[in-house]
């Protein structure tokens, strides 16, 4: 099997300050530990192209595109309480969209078989007219539009592991029955969108699964939710395509997060997407980078994912049992999914 590695170091010159979150030490970490890793050695690197215009147009509007295009240049922009620009960070953006959707493309074209695409700014929280949460452009969706419209693919699962909601993808696809989309987050909490009876609108009812979560959820609680939710949702769906939103802020002691899941936890998940992806989507997936702020649980947590991916074998993982508290949190959510979906607890 060979898994490609979007891998840039023009991604570092996005830079929303010193004391921000988001910052280019998340990638340098990243990126140094694939270079000392031997582990790592055989994987393919794919260089980014720039999105164009047209691309980042089939999910954000044009003048929200120009308005983001007029920040090149600027010292600083502020695009959202949380969000702003540098210099490059147009540029940046570009390449962070254009390289999500050139390692779509070649396992399109039997090129590499799965990839991970570390990319930065992150983007599933951002709007079609609008920058929110540390996000500029939507990368995932703009790779799923890409693959429905230009690829002519007919379902595509998107699976959002992100701490957060991933609002703009849920929006941008919440009308429509071709791409689903299926979020576990902590809730409530930013941005405050992803509650159970979000499920989608018109055509798309029951193509949105929202699992929100308080805070403190383990491996276990999340390779339960995995295994009898997702897991049936995935197989009647029967995905051509899964792209991951990978968000590594759900790690024990990320300090934006709740969550307690361990690094070796990322590489459960993983195994169990690829193990999806194997029998359903001919083993085609992509994982995109969106949070993740503890750099060790980042680093960590993306090498373990990586290695569940050049694996071809599932990863024995640890029980999959949950609390009776956690149980009473996802009732709900079976319970409206269960109209649309073959799920029991």
């Amino acid at each position: 099997m060979t898994t490609g590695i979007v891998k840039d170091w023009r991604y570092l010159e996005h830079d929303m300050g010193p004391a921000h979150p988001e910052s280019p030490d998340r990638l340098r970490a990243i990126y140094k530990m694939l270079e000392k890793d031997k582990a790592f050695s055989s994987f393919r690197i794919i260089e980014p192209r720039p999105a164009t215009g047209t691309e980042i147009e089939l999910i954000h509007t044009k003048a929200y595109h120009d308005r983001i295009r007029q920040t090149a240049g600027l010292e600083r922009a502020y695009l959202d309480p949380d969000t702003s620009t540098s210099p490059k960070s147009y540029e940046t953006a570009l390449l962070a969209a254009g390289g999500t959707l050139r390692a779509a493309e070649m396992i399109m074209e039997k090129k590499i078989d799965d990839a991970f695409a570390l990319v930065r700014p992150p983007g599933h929280h951002a709007e079609a007219s609008a920058a929110l949460g540390f996000c500029i452009f939507n990368n995932i969706a703009i790779a799923a539009q890409h693959l429905v419209r230009w690829v002519g693919l007919k379902r595509i699962l998107i699976v959002d592991w992100d701490l957060h909601h991933g609002n703009g993808t849920q929006h941008s696809f919440e009308d429509r029955d071709d791409v689903l989309y299926f979020s576990t987050h902590q809730f409530p909490h930013y941005p405050g969108s992803g509650h159970w009876s979000e499920a989608g609108k018109g055509k798309g009812e029951g193509f949105t699964v929202n699992v929100p979560l308080a805070a403190g959820k383990t491996d276990a609680d999340f390779l339960y939710i995995f295994r009898r939710l997702l897991a049936p949702v995935a197989r009647t769906f029967k995905p051509e395509f899964i792209l991951v939103s990978a968000g590594f802020d759900i790690f024990a002691g990320d300090p934006l997060g709740g969550m307690e899941l361990s690094v070796d936890g990322f590489g459960a998940l993983a195994a169990e997407l690829q193990g999806l992806a194997r029998s359903l989507s001919a083993g085609r997936i992509l994982y995109v980078l969106e949070g993740g702020y503890n750099l060790f649980g980042l680093r960590d947590g993306v090498g373990r994912v990586l290695l569940a991916m050049g694996n071809s074998n599932r990863i024995a993982a640890s029980n999959a049992r949950v609390s009776a508290s956690t149980g009473a949190e996802l009732a709900p959510v079976f319970r409206t999914h269960k109209k649309y979906w073959p799920v029991e607890p």
